[in-house]
């Protein structure tokens, strides 16, 4: 299986000079539905992963970093909404897009190879950390974008006190064998609850702790696993009990598998984490339930959805992200 590099056409398509569309006509973005702080965050991560990058993905970085300033309040929160009339649509709240910002941010703020980027979104992701979310997704998000200030300052107690927090907020697992998430739902983004058990265990060196957070990563990869490669959750999520629906599968969880194996991989020198990976890669490449390509080879998009029938061929910025983001990681693997 010949793996692409990544693509950045498409994201470049979508970004105007204030920040990233939401959605797209198949390649087309749809200024009506405006920016959301969720999606630029996303933008910001991609972005700032990237060691060396073009004048043009600089470009996209500064843009991503300016919009979260502007959608930060004073109190640490963000705004989420951006209508194309540049006009807030919501007040500042602590929603998966607070938690995302800061994972936009703190990547930025480790990663990023232009230091002024990452000393203002370190100014920006230390504001966040001043507040805490009600809602487990949220602080996972958030508590990964602390795990990549910690792994470049590993003494920085915002960030570790942040990590810490969004690993509790997770909860411990449940007590029945076959259904040990500690949600009783799954919803989307799933794997990324069971990456900042990992992530904050590694930080602490609690292997204990470690354990868990691998255990809870092998059971969400191995229920979304079906006779032809991954089979994820659907949009409307599930439950124990409920049929599971084997339509609109989103990139977005295909994505929260690969970072969560790369992070395994990287913490526990484990190469069987690798081969996950790969079949992450392989959902995008054709390996799932109706044998689809999943992206664009000639804008660089990611397809929207997986239906029962093939692929929705709207190429929006999160579907886009998440095949990029998964191409990243791949290209990252520690050849054979």
């Amino acid at each position: 299986m010949k793996v692409p590099e990544p693509n950045f056409a498409h994201l470049v398509r979508l970004t105007d000079d204030t920040g990233l569309f939401e959605h797209a006509r198949l390649a087309v973005a749809r200024r009506e539905h405006g920016y959301c702080t969720d999606d630029v965050a996303r933008g910001l991560v991609v972005t700032s992963r990237e060691a060396d990058p073009s004048a043009e993905l600089v470009r996209l970085a500064e843009c991503y970093l300016t919009f979260l300033n502007h959608a930060q309040a004073k109190t640490g929160a963000f705004h989420n909404r951006l209508g194309h009339d540049r006009r807030w649509a919501d007040p500042a709240g602590l929603g998966d897009w607070w938690g995302r910002a800061l994972w936009g941010l703190g990547t930025a703020a480790a990663r990023h190879p232009v230091p002024w980027i990452r000393d203002s979104a370190l100014n920006a992701f230390r504001l966040g950390t001043s507040q805490r979310s009600a809602y487990p997704h949220a602080m996972a998000f958030a508590g990964l974008g602390a795990a990549e200030v910690l792994r470049a300052d590993p003494g920085d107690v915002d960030a570790a006190a942040l990590l810490s927090d969004a690993a509790t907020a997770v909860g411990p697992p449940g007590a029945d064998p076959d259904w040990p998430w500690p949600l009783p739902r799954l919803t989307y983004a799933n794997a990324a609850l069971a990456e900042v058990v990992i992530a904050d265990a590694a930080a602490r060196g609690d292997d204990t702790a470690l354990g868990t957070g691998l255990h809870l990563l092998a059971w969400i990869r191995d229920v979304q696993s079906g006779p032809r490669g991954l089979r994820v959750v659907p949009a409307g999520g599930w439950a124990r009990g409920e049929e599971r629906a084997g339509r609109d599968q989103q990139p977005i969880e295909v994505a929260a598998l690969a970072d969560a194996f790369a992070t395994a991989a990287a913490v526990t020198g484990d190469r069987a984490w690798e081969v996950d990976l790969d079949r992450t890669v392989a959902w995008f490449l054709g390996v799932n339930d109706t044998g689809a390509v999943m992206w664009d080879e000639h804008t660089g998009g990611g397809y929207d959805g997986l239906t029962a029938y093939g692929p929705n061929l709207n190429q929006g910025a999160e579907s886009t992200l998440a095949l990029l983001s998964t191409l990243q990681h791949a290209r990252a693997k520690v050849p054979a």
